[in-house]
């Protein structure tokens, strides 16, 4: 987690293929008509979409200081069952890393494209074994069509479901699934780390050439790192328990930072009304309040509808904008969406109870 020009494979330059960047800082979208373009004119007029590469170099840097500084306890503890302790510390630094990698693919860290991806695949291949361009091309679909049932991968159905339609067809162990997946939520939560891990592999082999090589290597260099430096710090049964409290424990803090974002939240009806760039983003996402350790723990995502609106600009800047959209939302007569953190759990798991609630009736 370094800079990427001090740790970065030197081969590793964008292949043509690369995913688009996600950001409609400079124009307006197709189809915003009026209600987004004096937002844009305003944000713009406070230069919030300039880049902040020093925050974000300072960032980056004591992130990779924090790393290497676990490391090191692990080498000193790993004899003794109190290197446990360490696991939730790396399970928080895996999390700034995901959300290093989170701004890189959002092309908020740089202007140049090639910068912004080496950091993404260092951050995300390399040091988290998830899949740059896989995690990229998913991320996008999302940030274009927030909660679209159609079009928007993360309320596809899966091992949960997001709406009623979902839920009628959900039978057997889907279906015991479905019924219970507001409890279930935050349990499964703890094998996301993994998950990611998998989804990164299999989308290796559909890559072709360059891309599939540099993306492949880079997510074998994290296995083989990773196993190498828990076995060459600590005995096998320290290994296993630790890798299994620090993949819980990350795969529970990115689950606790994703889920209040968009679960519960208005759903666009795919037969219905086109919405422009500011109701589908706004209409769709939850805002968390708090301060600094808010900030920090979810890593700027609390902002979640400046972000969704301007999806290029830096994080330190995503507070900043909040009086403008709230204002433009105030002038449109739209709701603005925020609460606090537990709050944003209850209502996104209240939303997980109802949508099953049909089956529990069946029982």
């Amino acid at each position: 987690m370094s800079p990427a020009r001090d740790i970065s494979p030197p081969d590793i330059s964008p292949p043509d293929i690369s995913p688009p960047d996600t950001s409609p800082p400079d124009t307006v979208p197709p189809g915003t008509g009026s209600e987004f373009a004096p937002l844009l004119r305003d944000v713009k007029g406070q230069h919030l979409l300039e880049r902040r590469t020093g925050w974000y170099a300072r960032t980056i840097a004591a992130n990779a200081l924090g790393l290497v500084a676990v490391g090191t306890g692990m080498a000193f503890l790993g004899g003794s069952w109190w290197v446990l302790a360490l696991a939730p510390v790396l399970a928080v630094l895996c999390a700034r890393t995901a959300f290093i990698g989170h701004d890189a693919g959002h092309a908020q860290i740089s202007g140049d494209r090639a910068v912004n991806r080496r950091i993404g695949l260092v951050h995300g291949n390399l040091l988290l074994g998830m899949g740059y361009a896989w995690w990229n091309d998913k991320h996008n679909r999302h940030h274009a069509n927030p909660n679209h049932i159609d079009k928007d991968p993360d309320v596809a159905a899966d091992v949960l479901v997001f709406t009623s339609e979902q839920a009628a067809v959900r039978v057997g162990f889907r279906g015991w699934l479905t019924r219970h997946q507001a409890w279930l939520f935050f349990p499964l939560t703890l094998l996301e780390g993994i998950a990611l891990k998998v989804h990164g592999f299999r989308d290796v082999r559909r890559r072709r050439g360059r891309e599939r090589l540099v993306e492949g290597t880079l997510l074998a260099a994290h296995v083989a790192g990773y196993v190498t430096l828990l076995l060459a710090t600590m005995p096998l049964a320290h290994a296993v328990a630790f890798a299994a409290v620090h993949q819980a424990l990350f795969g529970l803090h990115l689950g606790l930072a994703f889920a209040p974002n968009h679960k519960g939240m208005d759903m666009p009806d795919p037969d219905g009304e086109k919405w422009g760039h500011l109701r589908r983003q706004v209409l769709t996402s939850r805002n968390i309040r708090g301060g600094p350790v808010t900030d920090w723990f979810l890593g700027g995502l609390n902002y979640q509808i400046e972000h969704h609106l301007f999806p290029s600009m830096p994080r330190p800047h995503l507070r900043l904008a909040q009086g403008a959209v709230r204002a433009r939302c105030r002038d449109l007569g739209l709701p603005y969406t925020e609460t606090g953190l537990v709050d944003s759990y209850r209502q996104a798991l209240r939303h997980l109870h109802e949508v099953g609630e049909p089956l529990r009736a069946d029982v």
